[in-house]
């Protein structure tokens, strides 16, 4: 057998060509570097990571949240079969722009499950007090120098009413909803195909809690949504209609939306920039709810929601640096 003889110059290039190659490939790690770290809410550990940006310190923060349910700080929902990372990806590509950023998992979810308490006793409160304590965290932090805040979907929601609590420099709102949630709910259950007699009741339902009254005339076929021990956590929730807490915001405003998005709709953003017209909007063609290029034909929009492997959409951090760069660096 012959064996190919390279020289000691010849290895050298071939090396830098691969490492040339490999920061080119989609899906390059950033350039900094990614630890935990948590916060102690005083009702429960929540777990998080921080990505410093490979630059002086102090670097400008990115405070990210994540969607409704059981998604985790990557904006992976632990009820499907795969992950699609998409605010992880946000989270490196916004470092290697110069930001830092942290993530976390909301309580009862992933790493912080512990912080979780029972449902009975769950209130939406408690995810906005958790994001305005982690602003005052990093407000506190000597190795940051602004702090913007960015939600996703339900996060946005969060974003705004934790902005209320806790001052920022500028605040993004990535799919997110202007309308209350219950009437958010209404349309989803009416676009369903639910039979009609089962709709009215569900309607019945909601409008109960929206006005703060629990309900115990449910069917079984609506349980999953009006159990008992989740009704105190949406007469919570629909207190708040993100239009109207979003026009009380007196600071830098980004709302962002794709229109490949089959959870939320364009109106929704279009919702948002009315309710404060200052706020800057950015329709990004194409972009689905989980950040990523996809059809619009809804089997294969979700099959998105499982593949890590596809980039954010090409716009998206170009629209968000274009955004961030004069509100949170210095001249």
């Amino acid at each position: 057998m012959r064996y190919l003889m390279l020289s000691k110059k010849k290895i050298l290039q071939l090396l830098t060509l691969l490492l040339t190659l490999t920061c080119l490939l989609p899906g390059a790690r950033a350039q900094g570097s990614e630890q935990a770290i948590s916060l102690d809410t005083g009702s429960g550990i929540l777990q998080a990571s921080l990505i410093l940006p490979a630059q002086p310190k102090p670097a400008p923060v990115v405070l990210l949240i994540s969607g409704s349910g059981p998604t985790d700080r990557d904006g992976n929902s632990l009820g499907l079969p795969g992950k699609n990372n998409s605010l992880r990806l946000v989270a490196e590509q916004l470092a290697e722009a110069g930001f830092a950023t942290v993530r976390y998992d909301k309580r009862g979810v992933a790493a912080s499950l512990a912080a979780g308490s029972a449902e009975s006793a769950l209130r939406f409160e408690n995810y906005v007090d958790d994001a305005a304590a982690w602003l005052a965290y990093l407000r506190a932090d000597t190795r940051f120098s602004k702090v913007a805040v960015m939600g996703h979907s339900e996060g946005a929601s969060i974003a705004v009413l934790a902005a209320q609590k806790q001052a920022v420099h500028a605040l993004v709102a990535i799919a997110g909803v202007a309308q209350n949630p219950a009437d958010v709910i209404r349309l989803q259950l009416q676009a369903s195909g639910m039979p009609a007699d089962l709709l009215a009741q569900a309607n019945k339902a909601l409008s109960s809690l929206k006005e703060g009254k629990t309900v115990s005339d449910t069917p079984a076929a609506l349980a999953a949504l009006f159990r008992p021990s989740v009704q105190p956590f949406l007469i919570s929730w629909f207190r708040y209609t993100p239009a109207q807490e979003m026009a009380r915001l007196q600071l830098p405003v980004l709302i962002v939306q794709g229109d490949h998005d089959i959870q939320v709709g364009t109106e929704q953003a279009q919702a948002l920039k009315a309710a404060l017209p200052a706020a800057r909007l950015e329709i990004i063609s194409g972009m689905n709810h989980v950040l990523k290029l996809a059809p619009a034909e809804r089997a294969s929009n979700i099959a998105t929601y499982m593949n890590p492997e596809l980039p954010l959409a090409p716009r998206l951090l170009p629209v968000l640096k274009d955004f961030l760069n004069p509100l949170m660096t210095p001249p």
